[in-house]
């Protein structure tokens, strides 16, 4: 059994506290007395709550970026299970677009960590240490793209089901990319 790390602990503890108040109004002494640490434990781990944020979004990224290409999961599974997490936690998300100046934040971030997770692999399945100038900026309007558009369906102002947006997504993969990416 795996035990979950502090860092763990304290996402979950911010993720229980969001569903009840606005993340703008949410202070780490809130974080901390919902899951019994300290707020030093809480300053080992993270600067403050933004840095919280930004580490739980990425680690759910890798997480299934590193599963693309094992066991037969395919690209568009890692879309349409990104997008079905998006729908699991569609309260938080619009409470965190919202409820903090982070609208163009979170979507900057957005797109830089999936840019940075799909050059990683992209160069793993090239084999290759560097991308040529074209295929990087590929990957950034494709991420830029899909962070924008994910965040109008998260604050609901596109109708499409999670299987559409993944399809979306999948048909408009820039073509250096189309091939790597899927393969079946």
């Amino acid at each position: 059994m795996k035990r979950k790390t502090a860092k763990e602990i304290l996402v979950d503890s911010f993720h229980e506290v969001a569903s009840i108040k606005n993340i703008d109004k949410i202070t780490i002494q809130d974080i901390t007395e919902n899951c019994g640490y300290s707020i030093a434990t809480f300053y080992r781990q993270f600067q403050d709550k933004y840095d919280l944020i930004a580490w739980d979004y990425a680690n759910q990224i890798t997480q299934m970026m590193n599963q693309v290409g094992k066991n037969g999961y395919t690209w568009r599974q890692t879309l349409l299970d990104g997008l079905r997490q998006y729908q699991k936690q569609k309260d938080y998300l619009t409470n965190l677009l919202v409820h903090t100046g982070g609208y163009d934040f979170f979507i900057r971030y957005m797109s830089e960590t999936h840019a940075a997770q799909l050059t990683a692999h992209v160069k793993r399945l090239r084999e290759e240490d560097y991308l040529d100038k074209e295929t990087e900026l590929f990957i950034r309007m494709y991420c830029l793209g899909t962070a924008c558009l994910n965040c109008e369906w998260i604050l609901g102002k596109i109708e499409a089901t999670p299987e559409e947006l993944a399809d979306i997504y999948e048909r408009s993969l820039p073509e250096p990319m189309r091939q790597l990416l899927t393969e079946k």
